[in-house]
């Protein structure tokens, strides 16, 4: 199994200040998270409405690693600007926060429903603020060093100049083994028609994967959306484990994972919930079936994004 040796991009990583976009119509609250984010090493991007925020988006050649938005606001809403930014696959893994007075019980429903990863509430505490940051860039960091690894990969490169099927949906299953790492033991669809081998894929996400969080952590129902730039596919993946005294960890370690040609942030939210119930069955030793999952989740991805208010 091959050692993936991450040091040298995760200072590349450190060297770069973050860039966060704040979408806020309020000038002086504006100006306050701009000095906040400043003065703790970000670089800031502010836009007064989510149209302009939009126009930001366009003209960046590299996307902003986190989104920070407020939901009352002229020409286009937090919850519109949400859904474009959602349904673009330039954009759509991009941690997106709401930054908002709206804080009833409903208004914080609402938001969380469509898929927003965090909700702060005006007045906000400016620790409480950094603190939900730096988790949100800890994140995007390692989804960048994932994908870093995945685009270094020589099977992957090769893989760019053969593609040719590109709509195809496939759901695996890998179990990690002490022995020989992982190992797919179940698939759907069956024919493998992808460019590259389905296993070599599945034992170079896994190993990536545990390269950055390390085997304590990749358990704990941890899951990446991933652009494979060089497939030209994007993948979900859901990590977890259950115990098992025989294993060196105490817990067998296994991934579930979804490969295709377009994969939104809305898209992973649904399919997340089709995983967690295969990963009961796992966990339970009780029969699933992939093909109808894989007939649900081929449904969310026909599915278009909604904003209900």
């Amino acid at each position: 199994m091959k050692n993936y040796n991450c040091k040298e991009s995760v200072l590349r990583l450190n060297l770069i200040k973050p860039k966060i976009l704040v979408v806020e119509d309020n000038n002086d609250l504006l100006f306050n998270i701009e000095l906040i984010l400043k003065s703790n090493n970000y670089h800031p991007l502010s836009a007064k409405n989510g149209k302009e925020a939009l126009k930001i988006l366009s003209q960046l050649g590299d996307p902003p690693d986190i989104i920070i938005s407020d939901i009352m606001m002229p020409q286009l809403d937090g919850y519109e600007f949400f859904k474009e930014v959602s349904s673009d696959p330039r954009w759509n893994s991009i941690p997106f926060i709401f930054l908002t007075a709206k804080s009833s019980p409903e208004d914080i429903r609402l938001g969380k429903l469509l898929g927003a990863d965090d909700y702060i509430t005006k007045p906000f505490d400016e620790k409480d603020l950094l603190a939900v940051i730096s988790g949100k860039i800890a994140r995007v960091n390692r989804a960048k060093l994932l994908n870093s690894i995945m685009e270094d990969t020589p099977d992957l490169k090769r893989a760019e100049k053969t593609s040719r099927k590109k709509d195809n949906l496939y759901i695996l299953i890998a179990l990690w083994d002490d022995k020989y790492g992982p190992k797919i033991v179940d698939i759907y669809p069956k024919e493998k028609e992808i460019e590259v081998s389905l296993d070599q894929l599945a034992n170079q996400l896994f190993s990536a994967s545990i390269s950055i969080y390390g085997h304590e952590k990749i358990t704990k129902s941890e899951d990446l959306l991933l652009n494979l730039r060089n497939l030209k596919k994007d993948a979900y993946l859901l990590f977890d484990s259950y115990p098992d005294k025989q294993e060196r960890f105490g817990e067998k370690q296994y991934m579930i994972a979804a490969l295709a040609s377009r994969i939104n942030f809305f898209h992973s939210l649904e399919i997340k919930k089709i995983f967690n119930k295969i990963s009961k069955s796992i966990k339970e030793k009780t029969n699933y079936a992939l093909a109808p999952n894989w007939d649900s989740i081929n449904q969310v991805l026909q599915s278009e994004v909604k904003v209900i208010k």
